[in-house]
């Protein structure tokens, strides 16, 4: 169990949820909004995606970045950014027979470094890397993260001194993260996202949960999460496993059955949940301190 874990909130997500939620976080302001929210209710991180103010979907508009990262460091909450890095790297092929061309609809694959553009402009505490290409629930789209393209990447999240958070989503994910760590392109303490029960990945039951913690590497800081329903319940899973703990509108929309969320109404679940077991929460001085973290 720990006794001390942090909560990260992951405010709005990339995925096709605009239609659904009615007061998902969209434009800059409300991503930037959500974020404070989250940060008041007891979260020590926020998670960063944006999305198009004119459609809803998930973009890489360094420009929307710049906005809400602004307007955060703008208020007067403490809160410690993680800006995704996983946009552009989404590959959708064509149905049946005809796999190519790519479907250009859902297509988005840049080069590594164009993926690194926010990062290197706005420069957050933290920035996530997606630690491998799996089949993602869609019918025909690939989350695509070649080994080579990782390594670009973390080597150059390294030179910029952001911490990466690495987004575990099955057992070989972890193995190329040791891979990283041999070859120097990760610093201490390395910080491991454990995304559990998304098709196709790991599922979120407890011995596959466990069998992934027990494969971490020794000394990483770990958290993790599930989706959907499982999300709340899973709070108290993560802590158990020794982890700390994410909830947020990107993973699970809803309070309880029929009730839509807030941010800020996930996170105060997480931290209910966390107290009543006898945690304390970490603040984000606490969280930069325990994550090597320079302040920006």
């Amino acid at each position: 169990m720990n006794f001390e874990p942090f909560i990260t909130c992951a405010v709005t997500g990339s995925g096709n949820t605009q239609g659904i939620h009615p007061d998902l976080p969209i434009t800059p302001e409300q991503i930037a909004n959500a974020a404070i929210e989250a940060a008041r209710a007891g979260a020590a991180i926020a998670h960063i995606h944006v999305r198009d103010p004119e459609t809803g979907k998930g973009c890489r508009d360094v420009a929307l970045y710049r906005e809400v990262v602004e307007r955060v460091r703008a208020s007067d909450t403490d809160v410690i950014l993680n800006l995704t890095a996983g946009m552009g790297g989404d590959m959708v092929f064509g149905p049946g027979e005809t796999p190519l061309p790519l479907d250009p609809a859902g297509t988005d694959m840049v080069g590594p470094m164009e993926r690194l553009d926010h990062v290197r402009e706005l420069l957050p505490e933290i920035c996530t890397l997606d630690c491998g290409t799996m089949n993602f629930a869609e019918a025909d789209y690939v989350m695509t993260n070649t080994p080579g393209m990782l390594r670009t990447m973390a080597a150059e999240v390294q030179r910029l001194g952001v911490r990466p958070e690495l987004e575990v989503f099955d057992t070989g994910h972890l193995v190329f993260v040791k891979e990283l760590i041999r070859d120097g392109l990760l610093d201490d303490p390395v910080m491991i996202q454990l995304c559990m029960g998304i098709p196709y990945g790991a599922p979120d039951d407890p011995l596959t949960t466990m069998a992934m913690v027990h494969q971490l590497p020794p000394g990483a800081v770990f958290s993790g999460f599930s989706i959907g329903r499982n999300q709340l319940p899973f709070v108290a899973m993560a802590a158990l496993a020794g982890g700390n703990v994410r909830v947020g509108l990107e993973d699970n929309l809803y309070l309880g059955r029929g009730e839509f969320a807030s941010n800020g109404q996930l996170v105060e679940r997480a931290v209910q949940i966390l107290t009543g077991m006898g945690a304390r929460i970490l603040n984000p001085a606490e969280v930069r301190t325990k994550l090597k973290l320079t302040k920006r």
